[in-house]
């Protein structure tokens, strides 16, 4: 493909798919932050492991800032401050740096997203919602797919409908596998999944994947036999053969789920943070949101093998995964 055009697709790729997403949702479009500060407790934990960037501001001694891991609990904040009703929501293009993350040809320090966030309703904090959220989510991406198909001669196969499982149910399924190959193995199957329920443990004692204790809500009980409000949206990729994570999302935690996570986690003195105290007081709204890859989306609508092809950032080519280098478009 020539560069200039593939520049162009990108381009596309990206305000074509913002459109579809803010229509379905009603999301306006908001100016996000690169830093916030250190020890509110607003800057995403990721899976607990990860250290955030920190910086000193020269006119601002007395305080240290962060450099966003992503924006899960700056847009409840936000809304809060917006007085956006249920129904009401807001999207940005937010713009992070992992340095913990292992580079791979998905994965980059350097981490693109779609973070959106919307205001719901109390009696909207069930599965059915989740689901019909997911639904308008993969109808966006199927619209830039089928754009692609009919404009740029990009054949992207995918099906007509996202499948819903549990990790627990998935889990049944493949037990003798580990969580990403299970992964593969379902999403090969149906092409596109939503699976839910990730944070919490399963039936074989361990989580099908990490998850903050204090944004999505993974401990609800939503049947006899699953918990979980949230989960990943899968997708099969033919070019890697391997299935793929494009967005992390949903429903967030109350009062209630807040605390119980908090004590499952055993990081309990978050509580004393001055977000989290937002919320037990009950001046931040009930929300679902998530955030969506922008260059790995954009990767997989294109067809490429490697996020380099779509996204400036570092990368180290004398590992053997990145072998392939010469045979790549790298910007």
């Amino acid at each position: 493909m020539e560069k200039y055009k593939k520049e162009e697709l990108i381009s596309f790729v990206k305000s074509k798919f913002a459109k579809e997403l803010s229509s379905r949702l009603q999301l306006i479009k908001v100016e996000a932050p690169l830093l916030v500060e250190k020890g509110t407790g607003v800057n995403d934990d990721l899976n607990g492991i990860e250290n955030p960037v920190s910086v000193s501001i020269h006119n601002i001694p007395s305080k240290k800032f962060e450099i966003v891991h992503s924006l899960a609990k700056w847009k409840r904040e936000k809304l809060a401050k917006l007085g956006a009703k249920p129904e009401q929501g807001i999207y940005t293009d937010m713009r992070a740096i992992r340095t913990h993350e292992v580079l791979t040809e998905i994965h980059s320090v350097y981490v693109d997203q779609w973070d959106w966030e919307k205001v719901i309703s109390v009696k909207n904090r069930n599965l059915d919602y989740l689901k019909n959220t997911v639904t308008k989510i993969y109808e966006s991406i199927l619209s830039v797919a089928q754009e692609l198909n009919k404009s740029h001669i990009i054949s992207n196969e995918l099906p007509g409908k996202v499948e819903f499982l549990h990790s627990e149910e998935v889990l049944s399924l493949y037990p003798d596998l580990n969580a990403k190959e299970r992964e593969n193995e379902i999403c090969k199957k149906y092409g596109a999944v939503f699976l839910i329920g990730i944070g919490g443990s399963l039936a074989n004692g361990e989580a099908h994947d990490g998850r903050a204790s204090d944004y999505d809500d993974w401990s609800t009980e939503t049947t006899s036999d699953y918990k979980g409000l949230n989960g990943d949206l899968l997708l099969w990729n033919p070019i890697l053969n391997k299935a793929i994570e494009i967005s992390s999302m949903g429903i967030r935690v109350d009062k209630e789920s807040l605390l119980r996570q908090l004590k499952i986690a055993k990081n309990e003195d978050r509580k004393n943070l001055e977000w989290h105290k937002s919320l037990i007081d009950g001046r931040l709204p009930q929300t679902i949101g998530g955030g969506i890859g922008q260059s790995r989306l954009t990767m997989f609508l294109l067809q490429k093998r490697h996020i380099g092809e779509v996204q400036s950032s570092v990368w180290d080519f004398d590992k053997e995964l990145y072998s392939t280098e010469n045979q790549l478009n790298i910007l």
